[in-house]
């Protein structure tokens, strides 16, 4: 909010065309059902739940991350798929740690391939180091997985289980390691792994799709790459725990990819309030829609005869 005029902020809001909110939201959806699918198809097929169940626990767990701080939907979506899919908990765990992997990788590869038509980019650098460290990451995670499979993650659980905690009985840990590691298949199976970056690399797309016709709304006259930058700030700004529905986090990431573009900062600001109440309130309507449906279906298993 540092230098920003409330009069223009509410000028620039009045001013805008709110009819382009309906395609964003449309694609917003459009997105998810996607990361619905990747998250789906990260599962080994042994252990891969159906669709439905997936595509719920997704926006279950947006509507938690939007309520609650420090990204606690990723918590509710895994118990989601648990109770709704049949699911290991342990390995639904690791296939989300996975998913958050290939979100910024994928983020940080659209930065670099898309970097000669897009302006300055001051934080271009921070990024790069970033990938350096992630991609170290996932080739460490890659050996780790081939050579010694589950073993370090008993190394890890058996302390705990010879501790006597009572959600950690020591018998369970092999059970424990052995679903992170299963979780984890796409990262040493290349059948798994294309398609999920594929996917992944689509849901981005298809969001930064949905920025770009909500500026077309504000008139800010940018091209298509400039929602794909606003989109890749946004995407790497909720990696990191924050406030409930990232309040402020995602505001100052959408200034940080318009200002590359030379955009007063007041017109900026009401774009990004806008960008996210797209990226909010919808989120929001439907993890409720799919509250009452699991309270709809729990009331009826209740009642239903033995």
């Amino acid at each position: 909010m540092r230098d920003v005029r409330p009069s223009e902020v509410w000028e620039a809001l009045s001013e805008s065309n709110y009819w382009w909110t309906i395609p964003a939201i449309a694609l917003l959806f459009l997105a998810q059902g996607v990361r619905a699918l990747r998250w789906q198809w990260l599962f080994t097929p042994a252990t891969r739940p159906p669709y439905v169940p997936v595509l719920e626990a997704t926006l279950l767990g947006q509507f938690f991350n939007n309520v609650l701080p420090a990204r606690a939907g990723e918590v509710a979506r895994i118990l989601a798929l648990h109770r709704t899919g049949g699911t290991s908990r342990a390995e639904t765990t690791s296939t989300v740690v996975v998913e958050r992997l290939f979100d910024v990788l994928v983020l940080l590869a659209l930065l670099f391939v898309f970097a000669p038509w897009l302006p300055h980019v001051t934080w271009l650098h921070t990024a790069a180091i970033l990938a350096v460290v992630l991609v170290a990451v996932t080739v460490a995670a890659v050996v780790v997985l081939l050579h010694w499979g589950e073993r370090p993650f008993l190394l890890l659980l058996r302390p705990l289980g010879r501790l006597g905690l009572p959600f950690l009985p020591f018998e369970r840990a092999e059970r424990v390691a052995a679903g992170f590691v299963r979780g984890a298949a796409s990262l040493r199976d290349p059948r798994l792994a294309a398609p999920a970056l594929f996917l992944t690399a689509v849901s981005w797309m298809v969001l930064a799709l949905g920025a770009w016709l909500l500026m077309i709304g504000f008139h800010l006259g940018l091209s298509p790459l400039a929602g794909l930058l606003v989109t890749i700030a946004t995407g790497l700004s909720l990696v990191v725990p924050s406030s409930p529905g990232a309040v402020g986090v995602f505001e100052a990431a959408a200034l940080v990819g318009l200002k590359a573009y030379g955009i007063e900062k007041s017109d900026a600001l009401s774009f990004a309030l806008v960008l996210h109440a797209v990226n909010f309130f919808p989120y929001v309507l439907a993890g409720l829609l799919i509250v009452q449906i699991e309270a709809r279906r729990s009331r009826r298993q209740t009642h239903s005869p033995r």
